[in-house]
């Protein structure tokens, strides 16, 4: 297959769905000769904060030396972000050629996989032929019956913030949402939970008795934080201090102390990492979509916030750093999510709302995202395409940021770097 050919395979599975559970990616990797058992992860499942955890994880692993595979999902602008090795994405030509080994096996299959179980079973075989020392590894979606927990006892497994999202698919509750992801602690395994929710502890404390595995919760108590700009941000933690971190948010620097905390029970299991690689690696993370700043002057960010518990940590950094002035919100949403809820945590931060359908059958239309909006009693303009809500909303000396999705983050960086290489905003 070419590349073209290889991505068109794998996007021509999404209609099977996103069907939960272990049997078919089971069937596949050991098809493949099961190559996740030849590999040490470090297992990654939460609300919010994974892809941030995780990027910071392989920033600091890849600074000491050691070959690092990140999984994440979903990506930003291309596919090949999905599947890393030491932070750089897979070649075209790499990811063809694995997939063209995948194809054949999948046809086989009486019970095909969907598109997520062929994604992991390629990143498995990808990392073995890489020789990656250690996997970062992030759940899709849960985490029980995420096909990522195909994987034996990981190194450790690190359970984020735990807030309601996917609720049609987890449960209503936060216990539920929490046994869901809960589902990735093993027998005998390490577990690092980042805490906070105390409906969530009681449910993580019990998985990890059944499993005799040992539980470990983040203790923000010495957490500092210290300088900031649009740059970056300074802050201690525990015996370190003045610590740089590359990412905006208040929520980032609470994602580092668990990124920390994780690093001292990796190094309780032998794998070193000195300081330096921890410093270097916490200041060189670059994680797209969470609170990016795409241009200084007037500012405009970018971030990724889609549910309440996102939002609130978005709606947190812009007060922080512009605690006077209100911005442009340039928003789109998909219909699953707490729509409503999301709006009102926005409005504080609003000038007006600026409208887009993300490229997505989950999104809600421009012009009903901006007739709930106008319900809050706020100013909302719907636009046909994202493009055009950012060429509106650049414009003029007021900060601006789109949020509301994920999906919508690449089409907001492919638009906004057109854009600007147009002059559209110097007018």
């Amino acid at each position: 297959m070419t590349y073209e050919e290889a991505i068109a395979y794998i996007h021509g599975m999404y209609w099977r769905g996103s069907k939960l559970g272990l049997v078919r990616v089971t069937e596949l990797c050991a098809l493949l000769g099961n190559p996740q058992d030849q590999l040490r992860f470090i297992h990654v499942a939460g609300t919010n904060g994974k892809g941030s955890t995780c990027a910071m994880l392989s920033k600091i692993l890849c600074a000491q030396g050691y070959r690092t595979g990140l999984f994440v999902s979903p990506f930003v602008d291309r596919f090949n972000e999905r599947i890393q090795f030491n932070n750089e994405p897979i070649a075209d030509d790499e990811l063809a050629e694995i997939i063209t080994e995948i194809a054949p096996v999948v046809e086989t299959m009486e019970n095909a996989p969907t598109e997520f179980e062929v994604i992991t079973a390629a990143a498995f075989l990808y990392y073995v032929r890489k020789n990656c020392d250690y996997v970062v590894l992030e759940v899709g979606l849960g985490g029980e019956l995420d096909s990522t927990n195909i994987i034996r006892t990981p190194l450790l497994s690190i359970i984020t913030a735990i807030d309601y999202d996917h609720m049609h698919i987890l449960g209503d509750t936060i216990e539920e949402i929490a046994s869901a992801k809960a589902g990735i602690i093993k027998d005998d395994g390490t577990v690092l939970f980042y805490g906070e929710h105390p409906n969530a502890l009681p449910v993580i404390e019990k998985a990890c008795e059944a499993h005799h595995a040992q539980l470990h919760i983040v203790d923000r108590s010495t957490l500092r934080e210290g300088a900031y700009d649009l740059h970056g941000q300074t802050f201690d933690y525990r015996s370190y201090r003045d610590l740089r971190l590359g990412l905006l948010g208040r929520y980032q620097m609470k994602n580092a102390a668990t990124v920390i905390d994780a690093v001292e029970l990796l190094r309780e299991k032998g794998v070193a990492v000195s300081e330096k690689a921890l410093r270097e690696g916490l200041a060189e993370t670059v994680w797209p979509a969470r609170f990016e700043l795409l241009r200084e002057d007037p500012p405009f960010f970018v971030d990724g916030g889609h549910n309440p518990h996102g939002v609130r940590g978005t709606v947190d950094t812009y007060r922080r750093l512009f605690p006077d002035r209100k911005a442009k919100i340039i928003m789109g949403m998909m219909r699953d999510k707490d729509v409503s809820q999301s709006i009102q945590l926005l409005l504080p931060i609003a000038e007006e709302f600026y409208t887009a359908t993300p490229d997505n059958d989950r999104a809600m239309p421009s012009e009903e995202l901006a007739a709930l909006i106008r319900s809050f009693g706020a100013n909302a303009t719907p636009f046909s395409t994202v493009a055009d809500a950012i060429e509106t909303a650049a414009r003029g000396d007021k900060p601006a940021l789109a949020v509301g999705s994920l999906y919508m983050a690449g089409e907001v960086h492919e638009a906004f770097r057109t854009l600007m290489k147009m002059g559209k905003f110097e007018e």
